[in-house]
């Protein structure tokens, strides 16, 4: 496989456009090829690459990067999406984007531990206590009925 030239997408947006736009006043095909040779500085070989990649380039819009003019050696399989056109292949290359993130489920579980485990992560029935050491002097003067003067002591 060799590679013969390449086109952007922003060089084929503006060559669909341009292309377009000749249409709309009604030239014919060799008179859209040379305007478009004298827009882009196109000649010979490269205009002709260059509007037979306008064709490729219109029937696959959506996400192009670029379009690949390539040449296949003897008994080699032309890629997927390529369209020949004489001798050549001319293969669109997409980009490749990155699906969105679904956020996980906010279910009050708590961040870490599997099943059966509480608000502490060490298990033991959901206790839900404020320290991973344990209960603090206040908590377990309150627990232990001392009552709220005692335990500020």
């Amino acid at each position: 496989m060799k590679s013969v030239t390449e086109f952007p997408t922003f060089t084929l947006n503006k060559g669909l456009a341009a292309k377009a736009a000749l249409t709309t006043e009604g030239k014919n095909a060799e008179e859209i090829s040379a305007s478009l040779g004298e827009t882009f500085k196109f000649e010979g070989d490269k205009l002709k690459h260059f509007v037979n990649a306008l064709e490729v380039a219109g029937q696959n819009k959506d996400a192009l990067k670029r379009v690949v003019v390539m040449s296949l050696n003897e008994g080699e399989k032309a890629p997927a999406k390529a369209v020949q056109v004489e001798e050549f292949h001319y293969v669109p290359e997409f980009l490749i984007t990155a699906k969105p993130v679904v956020a996980e489920k906010a279910d009050g579980k708590g961040g870490r531990g599997g099943k059966g485990r509480g608000q502490g992560g060490r298990g033991g029935g959901g206790d839900k206590k404020g320290s991973p050491w344990g209960m603090s002097p206040e908590e377990l003067a309150a627990k232990k009925g001392k009552g709220a003067a005692t335990a500020k002591a």
